[in-house]
C-alpha cells in the first residue's frame, strides 16, 4: 500500500524544518530539541501525580494517572520510547492520558534511566523495578495488582516486551499483558523491512545505529534476552500480547517475527500490521486518523485484558 497521505504530510512538515539528522548530534542536544519540540495536550484525567518509587541505582520518577471512579483500578504500566536515548514521560502525556481514560485503568509512565549516561541494563531494570513496586504497593496508587498490564512505543515496546520476561524468570510480579508498539526486538539491520524503509520514513537505519550504539556496552550484550527478546529461552509462560507494526517502519519486520515467535510457543499473540503508516504513529492521534484506531485497539484489548483477574498476581 501506498504512503498514507497524513503520514505523508507530517513526514514533509518534518523535511521543511530542515533540522541534522540526529544520528549527527550528541544525545544531549537531541533531547533538548525532542522535550522543546511543541506537542497537543492530551484530556484531562481525575488525577495526575509525580512521585518516585525506589529502584537499584535509586528513586525512579513516575507519573500516575487516575481515572474518574472509585476503584480500584486495574494498572498500565507504561514505558516511553525514544531509543532508550531521548524520551520522557512528558513527550507521551498526551497518550498515556488517553490510554487512561480509554481503558479505565490508573496509568504508571515511567522515567527510566537514558543512555549513553546509563547503559543496558539501566533502563530494563529501572522498568522492572517500578513494575514490581505497583505490584508490592497496588492500594497506595488506587490500584489492583492482580490486573497490572505493561506497553510501551518503540524502545518503550522493547521494555514491555522485556519486563514479562524479567518477571517469568524472578518469580513475578504476574501480568495479564504486554501492548508492544512497533517495538524493538533485536539488533538486525538486514531485515528486508530495514531495507525498504532505510531512510525517508521518520526512523532511518542510520538513527538505530546511532540508538544500539548509545545503548550497549559492548556488542556481546546484543543477543542478552533482556535487550533482545527474539533470544529468549522461553515463552511459554509470558502474558498475552497485541503487537501492533506500521509498514512503512524498519522495525516492521522484527515485530511481526516475534509475534509469530509468541504464538507459537503458545503466547495468545494478535499481531495488527497498519498499513500506510510510519514508526511513532502511534502517538500521533492529533494529526493521523489511524493513531486514533490504534489507541481504541489498544484500548480495547486491555479492557478485555482486565476483565479477568489473576489469582495471586
Amino acid at each position: 500500500m501506498a504512503l498514507d497521505p497524513q503520514a505523508r504530510a507530517y513526514l514533509d512538515q518534518l523535511a521543511a524544518l530542515g533540522a541534522p539528522p540526529m544520528n549527527t548530534l550528541p544525545p544531549a542536544q537531541v533531547r533538548a530539541n525532542s522535550e522543546n519540540a511543541p506537542r497537543p495536550a492530551g484530556p484531562e484525567v481525575a488525577k495526575v501525580e509525580d512521585r518516585k518509587v525506589p529502584g537499584p541505582n535509586g528513586d525512579i520518577p513516575v507519573r500516575v494517572y487516575t481515572p474518574a471512579g472509585t476503584g480500584p483500578f486495574p494498572v498500565l504500566m507504561w514505558f516511553h520510547g525514544g531509543g532508550w536515548v531521548i524520551g520522557s514521560i512528558d513527550m507521551v502525556d498526551g497518550t498515556v492520558r488517553h490510554l487512561t481514560n480509554m481503558a479505565n485503568c490508573v496509568s504508571v509512565s515511567v522515567d527510566y534511566r537514558l543512555a549513553p549516561e546509563y547503559k543496558f541494563p539501566a533502563a530494563a531494570e529501572d522498568c522492572y523495578a517500578a513494575t514490581a513496586w505497583v505490584a508490592a504497593n497496588a492500594p497506595s496508587i488506587n490500584a489492583d495488582p492482580s490486573r497490572i498490564a505493561v506497553g510501551g512505543d518503540s524502545a518503550g515496546g522493547n521494555l514491555a516486551a522485556v519486563v514479562p520476561i524479567m518477571a517469568q524468570d524472578r518469580g513475578g510480579p504476574r501480568l495479564v499483558q504486554q501492548v508492544l508498539d512497533y517495538p524493538v526486538i533485536e539488533r538486525d539491520f538486514a531485515t528486508k523491512s530495514y531495507n525498504d524503509n532505510a531512510d525517508g520514513y521518520l526512523l532511518s537505519r542510520d538513527m538505530m545505529v546511532w540508538f544500539w550504539d548509545h545503548y550497549l556496552n559492548d556488542d556481546s550484550e546484543a543477543t542478552h534476552p533482556y535487550v533482545a527478546p527474539m533470544h529468549a529461552k522461553d515463552y511459554s509462560g509470558l502474558p498475552p500480547a497485541l503487537v501492533i507494526t506500521a509498514e512503512f517502519d524498519p522495525l516492521r519486520d522484527e515485530g511481526a517475527a516475534y509475534a509469530r515467535r509468541l504464538a507459537e510457543a503458545g503466547v495468545p499473540t494478535k499481531h495488527s500490521a497498519y498499513s500506510g503508516m510510519i514508526h511513532g504513529f502511534f502517538g500521533m492521534w492529533a494529526v493521523i486518523d489511524k493513531s486514533k484506531d490504534a489507541l481504541t485497539e489498544v484500548a480495547d484489548t486491555l479492557k478485555n485484558a482486565f476483565a479477568v483477574k489473576i489469582p495471586g498476581g
